[in-house]
């Protein structure tokens, strides 16, 4: 079947791999014991930048990059600890991108 699959374009090639943890676009898939645990998957060469919040994008190009960051997370997450390591890495990308989070947000409140 992969070969196949192999076949029909020549430039997509798929592999099958069998390892632990596993990544498959951007959900990471560790098998620990008979528990299947998901999570957001980080490409190691990506920078962690999103649109300077001094742009004169639209206010809601800000507000919607954080709301899918964190909906992605919150879907993904298979587990509470999974979700926090991925609040965190959402917390330290605001920062670096030099957003100043304020405590009203609740997200970020509890670190």
């Amino acid at each position: 079947m992969l070969e196949d699959a192999n076949n029909r374009h020549g430039n997509i090639k798929l592999t099958s791999t069998i390892d632990n943890p596993i990544s498959f676009l951007d959900v990471q898939i560790k098998n620990t014991g008979n528990d299947l645990i998901t999570s957001v998957y980080h490409k190691e060469a990506a920078e962690p930048y999103i649109v300077p919040f001094q742009s004169d994008h639209p206010r809601h190009v800000f507000v919607n990059i954080i709301d899918c960051a964190l909906l992605r997370a919150l879907r993904y997450s298979s587990t509470l600890e999974e979700f926090n390591h991925e609040r965190r890495a959402i917390k330290l990308m605001l920062l670096y991108n030099g957003f100043v989070l304020d405590s009203s947000i609740s997200f970020f409140k509890i670190i």
